[in-house]
């Protein structure tokens, strides 16, 4: 019998603002090579994920939306309709 729980993690977890762009306060840098504002500029526009609302306080991206976003940036469009921030 094979677990395909490592699979099944990464299709369903969630990144943060500041693992996705870093946080100069603490000097940690991001996955993404642009800033906070670009970022919401970027969902605001189509051409990165939206995120998902899973608290009143805490919005998140699906992994498996960044994955499709870094396979090809400049061709990507955001079709779900995830609430934003």
């Amino acid at each position: 019998m094979t677990h395909e729980f490592p699979s099944l993690l990464e299709k369903a977890a969630y990144l943060r603002e500041k693992q996705l762009v870093g946080d100069a306060k603490s000097q940690i840098s991001g996955l993404l090579p642009f800033s906070r504002a670009t970022l919401w500029r970027r969902v605001k526009d189509g051409t990165f994920p939206k995120p998902v609302k899973l608290s009143e306080r805490t919005t998140a991206w699906p992994t498996a939306e960044i994955r499709k976003w870094m396979m090809d940036p400049a061709a990507y469009r955001a079709t779900s309709t995830h609430v934003g921030r």
